[in-house]
């Protein structure tokens, strides 16, 4: 009989054009490039770090309606794109808080 074996574990790490910066209170700050998002992470639990999200580019409001809306402080391009080893990947903030990649 052959034997289990598990996958490997392949861990995204040695981002430059992308950083998680703060979570908290069910929301998330990251930097995208040169762009810094705050959008919802219903997995993100605890208090966040501070009493707002201090800098960013881009705030994800969501409708009581459903999805939401991105709020800007800077105008931000369509879409990017940020890179990660020798791979480029195109990020565009959708209507429902996505960006399109998942670190």
């Amino acid at each position: 009989m052959p034997r289990y074996r598990h996958p490997a574990l392949i861990v995204a790490d040695g981002w430059t054009d992308y950083e998680l910066l703060a979570t908290g209170d069910g929301m998330k700050k990251e930097r995208w490039g040169r762009h810094v998002l705050v959008r919802p992470d219903p997995q993100a639990l605890w208090p966040r770090p501070g009493p707002d999200w201090g800098d960013y580019d881009a705030f994800y409001q969501r409708s009581r309606e459903g999805g939401g809306r991105w709020e800007t402080r800077t105008a931000l391009p369509d879409t990017w794109t940020v890179g990660w080893r020798t791979l480029t990947f195109r990020i565009r903030p959708t209507d429902f808080k996505h960006t399109g990649l998942f670190p």
